[in-house]
């Protein structure tokens, strides 16, 4: 059967399939006669990938909708029923801003009871971190959060958890795979209304008392409470969630420390699932900080911090010596926040022998430098904050190492024990904290980071990434990861490749993934990666050098002819 028959097929199934309902099955009839576009909404079942799903919102098997996300969660609860060892599995649901996300968390909660599971479901949105907080918290089996993270507002997600609070990892996820796969039909899923599900006892809202119980232990972190409140009067905080999830939380958490000059980009503050004040939601962006720093500009702030639709990423934004403001990259504020936290340990003398700092390898080794300097250990993973968090609680079971903190270069970072997944919400706290502590030594975080150069070394870091949509977007960025794996480059501008490292054969002991990372002679290098989450292949680099200029003009270079090939293709 061709793929054509097979798409045209499948799109009649969901056309006939009496489970489904009138409203999708008038979407479909929409699109009827459009050859193209039932076959990017048909051509694939949408991939559940280490992370879950992640796609557009839409009738279709390559969609995301009420019917994909059950048949995702009937896999889920099967798993749970063959691996949790108990005879009623429980599951914490949170959900952030977007569009169908509190439909797609019940129907998901409906599910489970419909198999028996107890659902723990926020009453309204709440952010990702404290889903992976709760799952600790409530000892549940595993989390599930509705977000589609910083992807544009027509996409939504779901994102599964394993009971340490984690994302799933590989050798997790395809288990949950193997049982989805065998879901063949929506009428295999089993399912209990929400009244009925109350009434067993297998839907239970939750609420205030968990998200004290994260703020407390998130402002249990804090290194400098005292020298905050000794300032706060003076230290103003400017802050825009993007409209997402991490409003409440992340005043919470300033205010918890004794933060008392905060003041919210009121254009941003309220949830909005069509983001309606930026072209993105994203903190990785300083189109997403126009209106912040208007408002810093207007009173004066010492700090912008923003956090993306559902709370996972920080980004921020500081004062250079001209007086304009200035957003520090992932891998500038995670360097920051080290050196803060690290020196502060150093300090006081509570560094652990064993401390550890984990950050990914397409990390800044600046960091790793920064960590190394004081005494800690460093360890990188696979790109993905979920083998950041797989560490931790190997770190946890073992002993064999304190964990410090953990970064990467995608705005997310981690420190404190008490979830396993990145955090903009105790993020946001230590870097104002951070910036208020340097202010009483008469610097800005821009001071500092020029510090941390001079001292350290020039490193400086880029991210191009190409977005490349739909099935031949596909066949594209599998052709470009084959041509670099194929031909290999023996030097690039003149300087030898000296180490070449395709993450493909699975290296070092880590998982298998579709990355390939290339090392020139001046330790420079650059990694092609195909994204997991989005229609995108990703491309990182990375120099240092002894001057600011040098790092800029071997940056500039190593970029222009690597990105040059790549759109060869």
């Amino acid at each position: 059967m061709n793929t054509q028959t097979r798409v045209q097929e499948q799109y009649e199934l969901w056309l006939g399939d009496a489970a489904i309902d009138a409203a999708t099955k008038e979407e479909l009839r929409s699109i009827e006669g459009d050859a193209k576009e039932i076959e990017d909404r048909f051509y694939r079942d949408l991939e559940f990938g280490t992370g879950g799903l992640r796609g557009v919102i839409g009738a279709g098997t390559n969609r995301i909708n009420a019917y994909t996300v059950a048949r995702a969660t009937q896999g889920l609860a099967q798993f749970l029923l063959e691996t949790a060892g108990k005879d009623q599995p429980s599951v914490v649901i949170a959900y952030d801003s977007r569009n169908q996300s509190p439909e797609f968390a019940l129907e998901t909660a409906k599910v489970l009871a419909g198999n028996g599971i107890k659902a723990y479901v926020f009453e309204s949105l709440r952010t990702t971190p404290e889903l992976s907080f709760a799952v600790r918290h409530l000892n549940a089996d595993a989390g599930v959060v509705i977000t589609a993270s910083h992807n544009p507002p027509e996409y939504n997600g779901y994102k599964v958890y394993g009971n340490d609070g984690g994302q799933l990892v590989p050798h997790q996820a395809e288990q949950v795979i193997e049982q989805i796969r065998g879901v063949q039909s929506f009428a295999d899923v089993k399912r209990s209304s929400r009244a009925d599900a109350e009434k067993a006892g297998l839907l239970q809202w939750i609420g205030q008392a968990v998200d004290d119980e994260y703020i407390r232990a998130v402002t249990a972190v804090s290194r400098n409470p005292q020298l905050i409140k000794e300032t706060a009067d003076d230290f103003r905080i400017v802050y825009t969630p993007l409209h997402g999830a991490g409003n409440l939380s992340v005043r919470a958490a300033l205010a918890g420390v004794g933060f008392t000059q905060v003041h919210v980009v009121a254009e941003q503050e309220l949830p909005d699932a069509n983001f309606s004040t930026v072209k993105s939601p994203n903190p990785e962006e300083r189109e997403a900080f126009t209106l912040a720093i208007n408002e810093a500009k207007k009173i004066g702030a010492d700090i912008i911090i923003g956090t993306d639709p559902d709370c996972d990423r920080m980004g921020a934004v500081v004062k250079d010596p001209s007086g304009e403001y200035f957003v520090l990259s992932g891998n500038q504020s995670g360097a920051i926040m080290v050196d803060y936290l690290l020196s502060s340990l150093k300090d006081r003398g509570e560094m652990p022998e064993n401390g550890v700092v984990v950050k990914t390898i397409v990390t800044s080794e600046m960091g790793a430098v920064i960590a190394e300097h004081y005494g800690a250990k460093v360890v990188n993973t696979l790109t993905g904050f979920k083998y950041i968090g797989e560490k931790m609680t190997q770190y946890e079971q073992t002993g064999e190492a304190t964990f410090l903190f953990g970064y990467e270069e995608s705005y997310g970072y981690l420190a404190g024990n008490y979830a396993r997944d990145k955090d903009a919400v105790i993020a946001s706290m230590l870097i104002s904290e951070a910036a208020a502590y340097y202010k009483s030594q008469g610097k800005t975080l821009y001071d500092v980071l020029q510090e941390l150069y001079e001292r350290h070394g020039y490193f400086l870091e880029k991210l191009e990434s190409r977005t490349l949509k739909g099935k031949d977007g596909v066949e594209q960025i599998g052709s470009i990861m084959t041509d670099w794996r194929t031909n290999a480059p023996e030097q690039i501008n003149g300087l030898k490749v000296t180490k070449i490292e395709d993450f493909s054969e699975g290296l070092y002991g880590l998982p298998v993934e579709n990355v390939l990372k290339y090392t020139l002679e001046d330790d420079s290098w650059f990694t092609l990666r195909p994204s997991g989450t989005e229609p995108k292949i990703k491309v990182y680099f990375a120099v240092r050098s002894s001057s600011s200029e040098g790092a800029a003009s071997s940056l500039d270079q190593l970029v222009e002819t690597v990105m040059s090939r790549v759109d060869k293709k």
